[in-house]
């Protein structure tokens, strides 16, 4: 999946990794990261991919996503 670079705002790449770092088991589904952080689907989509992209988060097969270097 290509991101548009227009829907990635930096200051909330931070604040996801942050979570993430915070709870290292975190797991979360595109539904609930966008309840979490407020966000509209196209652009926590476009924040999601970019940490899949950056190889920060994983995808995983039930598609929540979570930390790349935490355990399945």
């Amino acid at each position: 999946m290509e991101v548009d670079p227009a829907l990635v705002d930096d200051a909330l790449l931070v604040r996801m990794r942050g979570e993430f770092h915070e709870m290292p088991g975190l797991k979360l589904t595109a539904h609930q990261a966008r309840r979490l952080w407020g966000l509209d689907a196209p652009i926590c989509d476009a924040l999601l991919a970019e940490l899949v992209e950056t190889g920060f988060l994983r995808r995983a097969r039930d598609g929540s996503f979570a930390r790349a270097d935490a355990r399945p």
